[in-house]
């Protein structure tokens, strides 16, 4: 299995943008107001996936009091971690899609500015979960692997 490009993140972060500009554009004025904290549960995830990941390093690293990895445990954790990559640049793209439209018609839908933040706190919480999601790829490696494109999930 090859680590994550973040080519790859940001071509799903772009056309994810793209499309949800082409979008708003066309029916934003239809759409009810959204939540400030809309996005906020992909921060929640990342949270989860940093413990997740300083838990997995220290026990792939065979540290003092810490059990064994099992392969599958890790390759799990590295499904997760590529498939929550991929999901915190989809949001990314969607939420900077959302700030790029809302930005020059705040002063004509009253709802506009209140999405602005909607759109800031959806991209920090996106962010966060695809650094994240990188994180915990990372920690999935061996200690004794190189610095090569492999991703090895052996205990």
């Amino acid at each position: 299995m090859k680590f994550t490009r973040p080519r790859d993140l940001a071509s799903v972060a772009i056309i994810a943008g793209i499309l949800a500009h082409l979008v708003l554009r066309l029916s934003y004025d239809t759409l009810p107001p959204l939540p400030l904290l809309a996005g906020s549960t992909l921060f929640v995830i990342a949270v989860v996936e940093v413990v997740l990941a300083f838990s997995l390093r220290a026990r792939i690293e065979r540290r003092k009091g810490a059990r064994p990895v099992q392969p599958l445990t890790a390759a799990r954790a590295v499904a997760l971690a590529k498939a929550s990559s991929v999901l915190g640049a989809l949001m990314f793209g969607a939420w900077t899609g959302l700030l790029v439209f809302v930005v020059p018609v705040r002063d004509s839908f009253p709802a506009a500015s209140h999405d602005l933040g909607t759109a800031v706190v959806g991209m920090i919480s996106a962010l966060a979960l695809t650094a994240a999601a990188l994180w915990l790829e990372h920690c999935c490696k061996t200690p004794d692997q190189s610095g090569g494109n492999e991703i090895d999930t052996r205990p």
